[in-house]
């Protein structure tokens, strides 16, 4: 009981467009002695399995297939494969074994303006001639986002949590350590049928982004108190009433420190404020956590 015989229609059936892979399409008649057949059986009838190389065109892989009453029939059925280029490497049949797929895209930011470069593209801090920073000014800074796109058995909550916002440890995809931040992880559920079983999976998606110049905080070393023997006092200026340029008033504004925490007393373009570096992200194994792209 089951399947009588198989023909094939037509051998050769393709379609072109300029700029995008052919497809290829095979259709036979299949035979069944048996009206409840089942359609698995009828479309394995003529040899042909998802992923087949078509017998021309051994890049293009069998990716549908159709079967439907043939001329009304109930003892005949027609059953169509389509060929197409597969649009990831290492195609498989099961989810979980595919590769990720890697998309990159670039946009820009808007970042404080702490540096500029001069004539022979040397830089320098970004400040006025008295050696303040210009309060409020801002730069575009160009960004690399890239987007994962992978099948996972399971969706590890904690994981994703864990992960979101944090840098990586190490170099990774040509990037200096903490170039690199996580801004978030996806998962959705899926399922597909793999040799006539459910199998059910998580469609995952993670996006992150680069920043060349790094996402640790860069901040003028500038405050409204300095250290004097281990103690607080507010930072002062010269009174500009006092001829002996002696007396000190307190400051209206934040004033530069050196790096012990004392005053700076020395100002001008040639001495800028202190840029302290402070990275408020934790980082992690990026090459680990994500992997890298097939290439």
């Amino acid at each position: 009981m089951g399947i009588v015989s198989t023909t094939e229609l037509a051998a050769v059936s393709g379609e072109r467009q300029f700029g995008e892979a052919p497809k290829f399409s095979r259709q036979w008649v299949v035979e069944v002695n048996d009206p409840n057949t089942s359609q698995t059986d009828i479309s394995n009838a003529p040899g042909v399995a998802f992923l087949d190389s078509h017998p021309e065109a051994g890049y293009s892989r069998a990716m549908h297939v159709r079967v439907e009453n043939y001329n009304g029939s109930k003892w005949h059925y027609s059953v169509s494969w389509t060929y197409e280029v597969p649009k990831v490497e290492n195609t498989t049949a099961n989810p979980l074994s595919r590769p990720d797929v890697w998309k990159f895209s670039t946009s820009g930011m808007s970042i404080p303006a702490l540096w500029y470069y001069d004539a022979n593209n040397n830089r320098k801090a970004l400040v006025n001639s008295a050696g303040d920073f210009f309060e409020g000014a801002t730069t575009d800074l160009s960004t690399l986002s890239v987007h994962i796109s992978g099948n996972r058995s399971t969706f590890s909550y904690a994981l994703a949590t864990a992960a979101t916002n944090t840098l990586n440890n190490a170099g990774y995809l040509g990037g200096a350590q903490y170039c690199w931040k996580c801004d978030g992880i996806a998962g959705e559920q899926a399922v597909e049928v793999v040799n006539d079983a459910e199998l059910r999976y998580w469609k995952v998606e993670v996006q992150l982004t680069y920043r060349p110049d790094g996402w640790p905080l860069l901040l003028p070393n500038v405050g409204w108190n300095y250290l004097v023997g281990g103690r607080k006092e507010r930072v002062y200026v010269i009174d500009p009433e006092d001829p002996d340029h002696k007396t000190k008033i307190v400051s209206a504004n934040p004033q530069p420190l050196n790096s012990d925490g004392s005053l700076q007393t020395s100002y001008g373009e040639s001495n800028p404020p202190i840029i302290v570096t402070r990275r408020t992200h934790a980082a992690t194994d990026f090459a680990s956590l994500f992997g890298t792209p097939p290439f």
